[in-house]
């Protein structure tokens, strides 16, 4: 089987998602990891404007669809992110395929 076909499918659970986004956040955002709790505010508390949370989506689905077949984020729920919460909640309904 050619490499690009092969997935890694391993299940990827809610702690997975948070710990992933907490550390993409304190890349992006140069932020402390403490800071960034599932009820911290994105723009508030973390400083995010609507570029940082695009590219946010954009570096997880990148990052998820090499684990996860098809993984995508639809643009109109980017307008509803407010919290780490919103970002872990939206992957996971993603990647349960209930978006």
């Amino acid at each position: 089987m050619p490499a690009e076909t092969h997935v890694e499918r391993a299940p990827i659970g809610p702690d997975d998602v948070f710990a992933l986004v907490r550390d993409r956040l304190t890349e992006l955002l140069d932020v402390d990891e403490a800071q960034v709790t599932l009820d911290a505010d994105l723009e508030r508390d973390l400083g995010a404007d609507g570029l940082a949370v695009i590219e946010l989506v954009e570096t997880l689905e990148d990052e998820l669809a090499e684990r996860t077949v098809g993984f995508a984020v639809d643009d109109d729920d980017l307008a509803e992110l407010r919290t780490v919460r919103d970002v872990v909640d939206l992957v996971v309904a993603g990647l349960d395929g209930r978006d």
